[in-house]
């Protein structure tokens, strides 16, 4: 299938986000995945700077294949797909995220511009008519970035949770009021 896209404020980034890359690359034998480091999200108000989510999205990512990490200065999809221009990609995102698909700003250009590739958790049962939307199983990682980074301001190991590297990088940097 080509390319995919991976987006998000990776604030930071963990071992679910891995896993959804991995398992995305072999589901569509993805030649690349481009991971985007969202400058400012819409929808968020992320805790670290860009610049170091950005280094941390690379650690997390660098021993997975076919990766490319990038910063995304858009905030919304549709204008960084507008502005990719890339052919047919295939943009990955969770169940949870399809339930407020409809919300995002132009959702109807993001189904012209890109196909979704929706991974399943757990609680959520994605049902599409779409043809544009590929739903795609995915191993539940109980894990999410704002347990990180409570983790992290009271000094709890983050083993298991992120890469040894990314841990090592909150510690050493300080993040989310570590250290």
């Amino acid at each position: 299938m080509g390319v995919g896209i991976l987006g998000g404020a990776f604030d930071p980034p963990h071992a679910g986000h891995v896993a959804l890359a991995r398992t995305a690359i072999e589901r569509f034998a993805l030649e690349r995945l481009l991971v985007t480091v969202v400058a400012a999200p819409g929808h968020k108000h992320p805790v670290a700077p860009v610049e170091a989510r950005l280094q941390l999205t690379r650690l997390a990512f660098a021993d997975v294949e076919a990766v490319e990490v990038e910063l995304e200065p858009h905030a919304r999809t549709v204008d960084a797909l507008e502005a990719r221009g890339l052919a047919d990609p295939i943009f990955l995102i969770g169940a949870d995220e399809l339930a407020d698909f409809p919300t995002w700003k132009q959702p109807e250009r993001v189904l012209e511009l890109a196909r979704l590739g929706v991974a399943t958790r757990p609680g959520y049962a994605p049902a599409t008519a779409s043809p544009r939307i590929h739903i795609f199983e995915l191993e539940p990682h109980p894990v999410s970035s704002s347990e990180i980074r409570r983790r992290a301001q009271s000094g709890e190991p983050l083993d298991g949770l992120v890469a040894p590297a990314v841990a090592r990088y909150i510690e050493e940097h300080r993040l989310y009021g570590s250290g």
